[in-house]
């Protein structure tokens, strides 16, 4: 089923966002009720976390729509830190 233009997806049940991709795929990301702050020390703990886990997953580091990849995204993370 191919995603409708304008049709807002629900996360997967425990996920707090999803992303269609152009495929129309639904990635389901993020721990639902975390409170994600960037440029802080909570955030910074999770991405130095995150950065072991891409680097034992190569399959998720290399793919942009991984749930990984996005939840980096949303924490802001440029290698180990996160930016505000």
């Amino acid at each position: 089923m191919a995603h409708k233009p304008g049709h807002k997806s629900r996360p997967a049940k425990g996920k707090a966002r999803v992303k269609t991709t152009k495929s129309g795929k639904k990635v389901s990301y993020g721990a639902k009720g975390a409170k994600v702050s960037p440029g802080t020390k909570k955030g910074d703990a999770y991405c130095a976390r995150s950065m072991g886990q891409m680097r034992k997953s190569k399959k998720a580091a290399n793919n942009p729509n991984s749930p990984l990849r996005l939840s980096r995204r949303r924490w802001r993370c440029k290698g180990e830190k996160s930016k505000r």
